[in-house]
């Protein structure tokens, strides 16, 4: 294991293993040092995982905090806020926390895939300030080979048990994670529209009627109308901006496309509503709302065009019934 890297400031390796004792040897050291030193120290990983490092720390494993990966946080966004709350609940002053973070990789489409990617990559950014040291194992018996590549290039370094290696692939977050944003289609032709307006209410009622006319209701029917309306609220804090909204039925989901133009706006920032927000208003955290509260988000910004599309669960969804 490295020597102890400074309190302050945000860690992130990756951990490519392919064999149980090849996860063991990096999280075992890795745990009974954060633990002996008093230090916070989160195993969030597969059950099996969790069973054998609790086995092989032995008295040791009362004091680690676990979390089945499949649980802490099925999407990105909610992924950086299970974070941000077991660091608020368990931070100690004066000393570092330890996060052992697994992502789940099998059975995600091409789409999620990318999401998780770019929250790899935007957790450099995210959590930059924060004082944790964080490891996250790619079970390469599991992974797409091209999952465990794309690890070097979201992670500054590549622990191999408990030695630390760098990653000559890693990029900056901000220009990975463009470059791995998925292509936004157009709206199909005939789709439902409204605007150009500066009017959020209009905005907000139009997105009601097209999400009951889906076939949503109830908490469901204002949960997506809550959504539209954040991410217009975001896009009408320009000045001088208006905004378009096309709203159309996917099977499975309902897409809108909120299109604003304001030509004194700034460019929208890469990692924009991932994070939560924080004591002190932020413009941007009507985004992290709409993001919760949709199935995937996607903001890109063109000069003075900005362009959000959202897609929320639809009424066939029967994990949300």
């Amino acid at each position: 294991m490295p020597s102890d890297p400074a309190i302050d400031g945000f860690i992130h390796h990756a951990c490519l293993y392919g064999s149980d004792d090849e996860f063991l040897a990096m999280a075992v050291p890795f745990a009974e040092l954060g633990l002996a030193a008093g230090e916070p120290v989160l195993a969030a990983t597969t059950a099996a995982n969790i069973a054998a490092l609790r086995a092989a720390l032995g008295g040791r494993a009362y004091a680690l905090d676990t979390a089945e990966t499949a649980f802490f946080g099925r999407r990105p966004v909610e992924r950086v806020s299970a974070f941000l709350r077991y660091h608020a609940r368990r931070a100690v002053p004066g000393r570092r926390m330890r996060m052992i973070a697994e992502p789940v990789w099998s059975g995600r489409s091409a789409h999620q895939v990318a999401e998780w990617q770019r929250m790899e990559a935007g957790l450099n950014v995210l959590l930059a300030e924060l004082p944790v040291w964080m490891i996250c194992p790619y079970d390469t018996r599991a992974v797409p080979e091209r999952v465990a590549t794309a690890a070097r290039a979201t992670h500054p370094g590549l622990m191999d048990g408990a030695r630390l290696l760098p990653c000559a692939e890693y990029a900056a977050p901000g220009e990975y994670a463009v470059a791995v944003a998925p292509d936004l289609p157009p709206p199909p032709a005939g789709a439902p529209g409204v605007g150009p307006t500066a009017d959020a209410p209009a905005v907000r009622r139009f997105a009601r009627e097209r999400a009951a006319a889906a076939g949503l209701s109830g908490p469901r029917l204002a949960l997506a109308e809550l959504a539209v309306h954040e991410a217009a609220g975001y896009l009408l804090a320009a000045p001088g901006a208006r905004v378009s909204a096309r709203i159309w039925t996917e099977p499975g989901a309902l897409a809108c496309e909120l299109l604003r133009h304001a030509p004194d706006s700034a460019p929208p920032p890469v990692f924009a509503g991932f994070h939560p927000p924080g004591a002190a208003p932020d413009a941007a955290d009507g985004l992290w709302l709409a993001r919760s509260l949709s199935e995937y988000m996607e903001i890109r910004g063109d000069g003075p065009w900005t362009r959000v599309t959202l897609h929320i669960a639809g009424p066939r969804d029967a994990e949300r019934l």
